[in-house]
């Protein structure tokens, strides 16, 4: 008996691009979305995997009164010191590779045969997720359509968000790494999951 393919999908895009609602509409389809941003969150969180090593690598007062860390006074560290960012990804991306693998394992047993993962910076993070997956899918639109998403949703000023997609892959390197394109600006939702319904198809959703 032949065991069925099991589809591996890397699923990415810029901020605003729309790319958490097409993984919502896959998983309707019957994928099973593993979130990496998801697990990343809940490694920091009260009681989370990585809260012992932050303790004892950066000092107890990168914990908050519930348990977690303290991400503004993370994120000024890591601002001044490019080091400690390197420390602080050597003690995540392990976690987050040994997570994504237990609940990809679980999405298996469970019978799911196309596996989404969320990575939103799949294409920084180079080879690390390429390699564990069959496609790449990259949910696209341009800059100002990004800005005018984010600030509707988040209310962040302009500035802040032109800062936040600097730190992203130019759109022109995503794109290059895509073997699939979902083109995600002036749709309607409707017009977006025919364009999602259409990928969903090609793996057999």
């Amino acid at each position: 008996m032949n065991t069925p393919h099991i589809w591996r999908l890397g699923l990415t895009g810029g901020i605003g691009s729309g790319k958490s609602t097409v993984a919502g509409m896959l998983a309707a389809k019957g994928a099973a979305v593993i979130d990496a941003d998801a697990i990343s969150r809940s490694l920091t969180a009260p009681g989370g995997r990585a809260m012992a090593a932050i303790a004892q690598t950066f000092g107890p007062h990168m914990v908050d009164a519930q348990g977690a860390m303290d991400r503004q006074a993370m994120r000024d560290v890591v601002f001044q010191n490019p080091q400690a960012k390197q420390q602080l990804e050597a003690i995540i991306h392990p976690l987050v590779s040994q997570l994504t693998a237990e609940q990809a394992h679980a999405a298996v047993q469970s019978g799911h045969r196309v596996l989404v993962f969320d990575v939103p910076l799949l294409v920084e993070s180079g080879e690390r997720w390429r390699k564990q997956v069959d496609r790449v899918i990259v949910v696209d639109c341009d800059a100002q359509t990004q800005r005018q998403r984010v600030t509707a949703r988040s209310g962040l000023a302009v500035e802040e968000i032109d800062r936040i997609i600097a730190l992203q892959a130019p759109r022109a390197q995503r794109l290059a790494c895509a073997d699939q394109v979902i083109f995600n600006q002036g749709l309607s939702l409707a017009e977006l999951e025919a364009q999602v319904a259409q990928v969903a198809a090609d793996f057999g959703l």
